[in-house]
C-alpha cells in the first residue's frame, strides 16, 4: 500500500483489525521501523484528536513527526493548474508538495470542504494535488468527502465491543447548529460496508448521503425505527447532500437520548455538542465508546504508517 487516503485502501478489514489489535497490545514493538524516517503533518483545518493521536502513532513507531497549520502559517497555496498567481496565493501546490517531500517520508493532509461547491469538493482538490504532485505516500486525515482514519478506528472499536456474531449498528444524523461535512458519515458507511454486521442509516428528509456511497444500505426517516434491536448507534451531523452543504433540519427531535438508545452503545468521533447532539445522560454513562474510540485513534494510525513503511524503500 502506498497512500492511504480511503476506506477502500483496506483490502481486508478483518484483517486489518486483528493487526491493530496486535498494536494496541504491544505499541512500541515496531519502534525501529520508523527509526530516521519524517512523518509530516500538514493541517489546513483545526484537529485535536486526529492530531495527536497521529504524532503518537508516528512516535510508537520510532518516526520523528513534524506539524505545520498550513493555513495560518503557510504561504497561500494555489491549487489551480494554469492560473495566473496575481491574486492572494503565492505558492503553487507543484513546488510546494515537491519540497515538502524532501522533508518528510510520509506526509499526512487535512483539509475540510467548501460545503459549497460539490463538484470541487468530490474532485478532492487539495488531497488529489498532493498525491499528484508529492513523491512520497500520503495520508488521509480527514477530506472534503472521507475520514478513513475515524473508519477504521470505529471499525475496530466496534470489533472489540461487539457481543454478538453480527451487531446491528445504526449510523444516526442529529441536529447540529451550522452545516457540518459529509466525510465521517461516508467513511464510516464504507467501513460498515466491508464488515459482517447489519447496517442502517437513519436520518431526515432531505438528508440521504451520496447514493454512490450508500448503495444498497437501508435508509430510514424514522429514528426509533432504525433503532429497534440495534447493539451500536454511531451518531453523526451532515449537511444536506442533495441541496449541498445547506442546513434543511435542526430538529432537536433527533437528538439522542437515554430512552431513544436503549441497550445500544453510543459512538460519536468528537467533538461533540453536549444537549444538541446527544444528551449528558448518554454520554456520561456507560453506554458511553466516545473515549474508547478516541484512544483507539492511534493504532488505526500506527496501523496505516506501519502498512506504508512496510511497503517502502528503506
Amino acid at each position: 500500500m502506498k497512500h492511504y487516503t480511503s476506506i477502500h485502501d483496506i483490502d481486508n478489514i478483518n484483517s486489518w483489525i486483528e493487526e491493530a489489535k496486535q498494536l494496541k497490545e504491544n505499541p512500541l514493538k515496531h519502534i525501529e521501523l520508523g527509526k530516521n524516517k519524517t512523518l509530516g503533518l500538514l493541517f489546513f483545518n483545526s484537529s485535536l484528536r486526529t492530531r495527536l493521536s497521529t504524532q503518537k502513532a508516528a512516535l510508537n513507531l520510532g518516526m520523528s513527526p513534524i506539524v505545520m497549520n498550513v493555513s495560518g502559517d503557510a504561504w497561500g497555496l494555489e491549487f489551480e493548474d494554469g492560473t495566473v498567481m496575481n491574486g492572494s496565493t503565492a505558492e503553487h501546490i507543484r513546488e510546494a508538495a515537491a519540497v515538502v517531500s524532501q522533508y518528510c517520508d510520509i506526509i499526512a493532509v487535512r483539509a475540510f470542504p467548501t460545503l459549497t461547491d460539490k463538484q470541487k469538493d468530490e474532485s478532492e482538490q487539495v488531497l488529489s494535488a498532493f498525491k499528484k504532485y508529492a513523491s512520497v505516500p500520503i495520508v488521509n486525515m480527514e477530506s472534503a468527502t472521507g475520514h478513513p482514519l475515524q473508519g477504521l478506528t470505529d471499525a475496530l472499536t466496534i470489533a472489540e465491543q461487539a457481543q454478538t456474531q453480527k451487531p446491528k449498528v445504526v449510523l444516526s444524523w442529529a441536529p447540529h447548529i451550522k452545516a457540518l461535512p459529509h466525510a465521517v458519515a461516508n467513511s464510516f458507511t464504507q467501513a460498515m460496508q466491508k464488515m459482517d454486521v447489519e447496517f442502517v442509516i437513519a436520518n431526515p428528509e432531505g438528508y440521504d448521503l451520496n447514493l454512490e456511497i450508500t448503495g444498497d444500505t437501508k435508509i430510514y426517516h424514522n429514528q426509533e425505527e432504525a433503532f429497534k434491536d440495534a447493539d451500536f448507534v454511531y451518531v453523526k451531523n451532515w449537511s444536506s447532500y442533495e441541496d449541498y452543504g445547506k442546513v434543511k433540519s435542526t430538529d432537536p427531535n433527533w437528538m439522542i437520548t437515554k430512552e431513544k438508545l436503549g441497550d445500544a452503545k453510543f459512538m460519536h468521533c468528537l467533538p461533540v455538542r453536549r444537549n444538541v447532539i446527544v444528551e449528558d445522560a448518554v454520554l456520561d454513562s456507560d453506554s458511553s465508546l466516545v473515549i474508547e474510540q478516541a484512544n483507539n485513534r492511534t493504532y488505526a494510525a500506527q496501523l496505516v504508517l506501519k502498512k506504508i513503511l512496510e511497503n517502502s524503500p528503506s
